[in-house]
């Protein structure tokens, strides 16, 4: 009897191993939690207490699970993930397609197709845009109160992440753009 229980057990394994290969996905719904979960608050030891809280509900496992048999498959045959959503705009010359995905989003314009890609790089918490297959970083993390913006030339400017900051970059922009068209 444990013969034909260890024998069906290897069988249920390599059936599971044969229809599951190379569909091992993005893992959407598990990393927007984790990521909610990060944001809910500033406090590290708040968003401590929420994991574990979710630990034991257990939102991370049914995600997890969710993912594996549902998500990560949807994924593997359509190529897209669901959970990263698409959202329309209309802009005052063309509507604009907003696909969100796991490192940033890809803007198109449908009048023309044409494509603007913004990637968040998590090596260097910097955000660039991709356009016509070239890449420029155009913000960068600092620390919690500050962001480095690069111009045109690639020369950073720190910005600081309040209302006044914003501002004083904001007219720093209007007068270089004056000076430009002078």
């Amino acid at each position: 009897m444990k013969r034909n229980r260890f024998n069906v057990a290897i069988i249920l394994l390599l059936c599971g191993c044969l229809t599951l290969s190379s569909c091992i996905g993005s893992f959407g719904l598990s990393h927007k939690l984790l990521d909610w979960n990060k944001s809910v608050s500033g406090n590290k030891w708040v968003n401590e207490v929420v994991f574990f809280c979710f630990l034991i509900i257990p939102a991370y496992e049914v995600c997890a699970l969710a993912d594996v048999l549902v998500v990560n498959s949807i994924e593997f045959w359509k190529g897209t993930n669901p959970v990263y959503g698409t959202k329309y705009i209309d802009g005052e010359k063309s509507k604009y397609v907003i696909n969100s995905h796991e490192n940033g989003y890809t803007i198109t314009d449908e009048a023309t197709n044409e494509t603007v890609e913004l990637v968040f790089d998590q090596t260097d918490d910097s955000w660039s845009a991709v356009v016509n297959g070239e890449c420029k970083k155009f913000l960068t993390f600092v620390d919690d109160n500050h962001v480095n913006v690069y111009g045109a030339n690639g020369e950073a400017i720190n910005v600081e992440l309040s209302k006044s900051g914003v501002m004083a970059f904001e007219e720093l922009v209007k007068s270089q753009m004056e000076l430009a068209m002078k």
